[in-house]
């Protein structure tokens, strides 16, 4: 069987459009068509069926994208082994959340960087990152949902703890700083946790990190059992902005504890609520199914897995 018609199908199966796996390849999009007919024909079965946008594998189409894919891409990183190596080392092609990516994961990768290896990193949305892992552009995805596609690999990386925030004049104006901490087993002696209901809360403004505020309404669900009735007055889709919004008393905001540390430590800002069990989002490294048998992308994945052993 042809490679290169394989390689042209597990092409249009990653970008799910003819026209799309035309772009990466540098082909016309009649070229790859045809390519996908001669396979077609060759097996006797159709691989895709079209769709009002782009196309779907059927399930012949999945079953021989399992098989194949992870071989190309093997065949492919030795052929660009060979470049790498004339050139100094391999290029890790990384993409994830711009916060989460900064302060985490480039810290426990960034060592990487003196042993023959090179890193090319892009910021911005998952579904674009998962996109662009699946038609090659990425090799190592960062993201907080787990893959529905087979040949994507997703491994729990850790738990982001999330924690509701303002300035403390809020917190006083709510009174969420007064009061006996309520949980069971506090120390009598530590400091009163905050405990507020969520009427309370309606006049403080929304800092929000989408204009969906997918993250406030995911913890609002979870520790008051139901969302906030209420819009942002700020959104700003970068949460390093949103803490200085809610450091500057702008309102409140859901963050990850781990990006609001020293602020809660300096009380900066403090956490209008403290439930017993915190929400939390879940972190996955995604992969292309069998390339972390690439000895590169493999010590890039194990490393971040140990780091975030102390995360």
């Amino acid at each position: 069987m042809d490679l290169a018609l394989l390689r042209t199908f597990v092409a249009v199966h990653r970008a799910g459009s003819f026209t799309r796996a035309a772009q990466l390849l540098g082909l016309s999009q009649p070229a790859v068509t045809g390519q996908i007919r001669s396979l077609e024909r060759q097996l006797g079965r159709p691989l895709f069926r079209r769709l009002p946008r782009g196309v779907a594998a059927t399930t012949a189409g999945d079953e021989l994208a399992w098989k194949v894919a992870p071989h190309l891409d093997a065949l492919r990183e030795i052929a660009e082994g060979e470049l790498d190596d004339e050139s100094g080392g391999r290029t890790l092609h990384l993409a994830g959340p711009a916060e989460f990516t900064g302060l985490r994961v480039l810290p426990a990768l960034a060592p990487l960087a003196g042993d023959a290896m090179a890193l090319r990193v892009a910021l911005g949305a998952p579904d674009e990152a998962l996109a662009g892992l699946a038609d090659g552009r990425h090799d190592l995805v960062i993201g907080t949902t787990r893959p529905r596609a087979r040949l994507l690999h997703a491994t729990p990386l850790c738990d982001e703890e999330q924690v509701l925030v303002a300035a403390p004049h809020w917190a006083e104006r709510v009174g969420a700083l007064s009061g006996p901490s309520e949980r069971d087993g506090a120390d009598p002696g530590a400091a009163a946790a905050p405990a507020v209901a969520p009427g309370a809360l309606t006049g403080v403004p929304i800092v929000g990190y989408e204009e969906d505020l997918t993250l406030l309404t995911g913890f609002w669900t979870e520790v008051f059992g139901g969302g906030p009735r209420a819009s942002a007055t700020i959104v700003v889709p970068d949460m390093r902005a949103v803490l200085e919004c809610v450091r500057s008393g702008a309102g409140m905001a859901v963050l990850p504890r781990y990006l609001c540390a020293r602020a809660l430590t300096s009380g900066d800002v403090v956490p209008l609520v403290e439930p017993l069990v915190p929400p939390l989002r879940t972190y996955y490294l995604v992969v292309r199914a069998g390339t972390l048998a690439l000895p590169y992308l493999a010590r890039a994945h194990a490393r971040l897995l140990r780091a975030a052993e102390g995360w």
